[in-house]
């Protein structure tokens, strides 16, 4: 029975498994009606709704928390007062319940999740709000075999979103804007290799709401046109490159519609496989933690508490996919 912690943006998550079993998955979310996400407001909004996510998850699981024995917490990449408050709630939890805990890197928390897909082995197009990386198991390790040379898709349309006046998250809005755009209206296509751009991209979608000459409906659907065509392309590339034969789907802006369709196209037109996780296990969750953490904890990847490593663990905001040791697998 693994207690999964998720803390590394504006969702607090918690989640419960048992062999590779979903037994609870609760969160709460950080949101604004107009601006984007404040980190420190998002950490006192994590620290607000902890204990309560917590005991809500343990009424979900229908278990009592003696008979959880270990906690997995993200422990990055992500925002530095949301992932303290995420080991801080850890850490007084270990202590409580005198179990160890497991840090997990949450980039490779989405990829694995993608297992309950039937996904074997994948390429994985992870979009979510700070990262976009194209990511595969290969000589030991998982490799970025493309990522956004600058600001991730879901912060670059959160960004648009929030200087067309809508709130946080802007995302969603934008996706249900662009099913009502009729004209495509040309924007820069930044790719390089496998690597994509978007603050280009940005900047002309900016000018070109300002210029008053555009519909929202319409540049939104540009938008999404356009930078969704970009992450296929390097997807395909992906796939043809490390010779694997299936995409797996990823992260918080993988629950965008259009951008499914795009890859179910491509995958269909290379006879390749298409995996895609349920909504809940796309956005930053409890259960992608917990999974993960199950998994390294029965290969004896822990730490126990009252221990110096205990007493010194700390978050990585800025570690990445490819410096994790892979001893899972």
């Amino acid at each position: 029975m693994i207690l999964g912690i998720e803390s590394t943006a504006h969702t607090f998550g918690i989640g419960i498994v048992k062999n590779g079993k979903i037994l609870a998955n609760v969160k709460d979310s950080y949101t604004t009606q107009k601006g984007g996400i404040i980190p420190i407001e998002a950490r006192k909004h994590h620290a607000k709704v902890a204990n309560s996510m917590y005991e809500k998850a343990l009424k979900e699981a229908r278990i009592s928390e003696d008979k959880i024995k270990a906690i997995a917490f993200s422990q990055g990449p992500g925002l530095p007062p949301c992932l303290l408050e995420g080991l801080k709630f850890t850490k007084q939890l270990s202590s409580k319940l005198k179990v160890p805990v497991i840090p997990v890197n949450h980039c490779i928390a989405h990829l694995e999740i993608g297992r309950l897909t039937g996904s074997k082995d994948p390429v994985m197009l992870y979009v979510s709000g700070a990262n976009t990386q194209i990511i595969a198991f290969a000589g030991g390790k998982y490799r970025i075999f493309g990522e956004t040379l600058d600001i991730g898709v879901g912060n670059f349309i959160d960004t648009f979103a929030r200087y067309a006046g809508i709130g946080f998250p802007g995302g969603p809005k934008i996706s249900e804007l662009a099913k009502k755009g009729k004209k495509y209206i040309p924007l820069p296509y930044s790719i390089k290799g496998m690597d994509v751009s978007f603050s280009g991209i940005l900047t002309n979608l900016k000018q070109k709401l300002d210029s008053s000459k555009y519909k929202l409906t319409d540049l939104s659907f540009s938008l999404q046109e356009t930078v969704f065509a970009m992450l296929v392309e390097a997807s395909e590339r992906a796939l043809a490159h490390t010779g694997k034969e299936e995409l797996l789907l990823g992260g918080g802006v993988a629950c965008n519609s259009r951008l499914q369709e795009m890859c179910k196209i491509m995958c269909k037109e290379r006879k390749a496989k298409y995996f895609c996780p349920h909504q809940s296990l796309l956005v930053d969750n409890g259960v992608m933690i917990a999974y993960l953490g199950e998994i390294m904890f029965k290969k004896g990847i822990k730490i126990e508490p009252k221990t110096k490593k205990f007493g010194e663990l700390d978050i990585l905001p800025r570690q990445r996919t490819d410096d994790i040791k892979i001893m899972w697998r």
